[in-house]
């Protein structure tokens, strides 16, 4: 586990710009008498051979002041953190990698809860729970960190960690689906008997471990993880009522583990997990592009985070909209457009952004849609004209959660046939949104010419009638502007 130093300082490797820049700050702090610790992540990534830009360090004197002169000498940036517990960052670029982008580092600076043993005796888990002075050493370990990483397992420092600050309840969660951890034992009876201080933390910290958690690339073990500590049940509430819903005989699990294993479908879906029949990859259309989209920025995280997360709520409404219908049959009608409400509603209590819940939302409000555009055959183009107009900028990733949810019905007793249809659907609307993408954006008619050509006055029936051709155009009705004009004269029964 521990990696070799490429100097002999450091008790794993830290590249040579990153030792030069340490060795700067060390310089600094050495002329003010100021001692400091390399703390945190950074120590345990470092003893992972982990890559970070982030380094955490702990001072012997006020952070936010040294900090701010650090940020002078290095001709870095100054960034508060935290005001009142003395916290502090400071950014600084140094070159370009071999993309051409500039290295940036984060140098976080906390002010020491006491010497070195109180600090680590305070923090959260063991394995964040070692230091190593600032210009190398033997670390500091006194809670067993290091063992900890040895034997991949999150373990509470002191049975009060979670009782101090609730979010870590979370934050064990989270970080073992980061590293590849378990739980340890005995930090996992803490979460469950402490898993209700959740309803405490702040909405926007609770986004920001569940938003961490899902954008790890296989997250569903950590959402199961939640559950199985109880934890699930405090963060959506909304899923509760889900538990034991049994659904028609073509789904394996019930509307609850369907949910979960949505999650699951789409890490197996990214190329990321199992769990799924092998054979289901071979027709799935997932481009390289269609990676690239999930790893797309939305909000400060990737956007298969949000993708993910519609996949967990995607049914969240079944169980209101249960009923047993004339022909015998259990259906679920309406759930998709309630299930986007609730998940809104779920979403703001988060206090995730307006722009993030409502893409959540659209996800799921036509996440049934892929699947009623044809019965039996490809979809027609005037389907998919529609299907795009009413997705927009989340037809993508309605036609994944639509795998994805069909994995998860399925699960074991996945059918080759439907699959192949399915994915052959998807492929299709796909190639065909490209190729419309493609095209240059040519209008057969504008709003003007409609008002010229009958007399109409400026108003919604106007931008109707737009929509009417532009949809007979993309279904190959109409191609010129004398065809275009004819059927806006039928439409209005000239």
């Amino acid at each position: 586990m521990i990696r070799p130093s490429a100097t002999g300082r450091y008790p794993f490797y830290v590249s040579v710009e990153l030792r030069e820049l340490l060795d700067r700050v060390a310089r600094f702090l050495n002329d003010r008498g100021v001692v400091a610790y390399l703390v945190g992540g950074f120590v345990r990534d470092g003893f992972l051979g982990r890559h970070t830009n982030d380094v955490d360090l702990v001072v012997s004197t006020p952070a936010l002041p040294l900090a701010r002169e650090l940020a002078l000498s290095l001709g870095g940036h100054f960034v508060s953190l935290h005001q009142e517990h003395q916290v502090a960052r400071v950014v600084v670029t140094t070159g370009e990698d071999a993309l051409g982008k500039l290295k940036v580092w984060h140098l976080d600076l906390a002010t020491a809860a006491g010497d070195i043993e109180q600090d680590l005796a305070r923090r959260d888990f063991t394995i964040n729970a070692v230091a190593i002075g600032l210009g190398g050493g033997e670390p500091v370990d006194l809670v067993g960190g290091l063992a900890d990483l040895e034997r991949r397992c999150v373990r509470a420092v002191s049975p009060g960690v979670f009782r101090d600050d609730a979010a870590r309840l979370l934050r064990a969660v989270r970080l073992a689906a980061e590293l590849g951890f378990q739980v340890e034992e005995s930090a996992a009876a803490f979460i469950r008997a402490e898993a209700h201080l959740l309803a405490g933390v702040a909405g926007e910290r609770l986004r920001e471990e569940l938003m961490r958690l899902l954008s790890v690339p296989v997250a569903a073990p950590g959402v199961r993880s939640m559950d199985r500590l109880g934890l699930l049940s405090h963060l959506l509430p909304e899923m509760d009522a889900a538990r034991g819903v049994e659904q028609p005989k073509e789904h394996h699990w019930d509307v609850f583990h369907h949910s979960l294993e949505t999650v699951a479908a789409a890490d197996f879906l990214m190329g990321e997990a199992d769990g799924f029949p092998a054979w289901a990859r071979e027709d799935f259309p997932w481009p390289p592009e269609a990676a690239d989209r999930m790893n797309e920025g939305v909000a400060g995280f990737p956007r298969r985070a949000l993708f993910k997360l519609a996949c967990l709520l995607h049914d969240v409404a079944k169980p209101q909209t249960k009923a047993l219908q004339p022909d015998g049959r259990t259906r679920f009608l309406g759930h998709p457009h309630l299930g986007a409400q609730m998940s809104l509603h779920a979403l703001g209590r988060l206090r995730f952004s307006r722009r993030e819940a409502e893409t959540v939302s659209a996800m799921i409000t036509h996440h049934l849609r892929p699947t009623q555009m044809s019965q039996g055959d490809i979809p027609t183009r005037r389907a998919i004209f529609r299907f795009l107009r009413d997705t927009g900028e989340v037809a993508d990733d309605v036609l994944y959660l639509s795998l994805a949810d069909h994995l998860a019905s399925r699960g074991p007793e996945l059918i080759l046939e439907g699959w192949r249809y399915h994915t052959r659907v998807v492929a299709h609307v796909l190639q065909q949104r490209l190729l419309q993408e493609a095209a240059p954006p040519t209008r057969l008619l504008t709003g003007h010419d409609i008002m010229a050509a009958f007399g109409i006055e400026p108003g919604p029936w106007v931008g109707r009638l737009l929509e009417i051709v532009e949809e007979a155009k993309a279904a190959g009705e109409v191609s010129t502007r004398k065809q275009a004009l004819a059927l806006v004269r039928k439409e209005l029964g000239e």
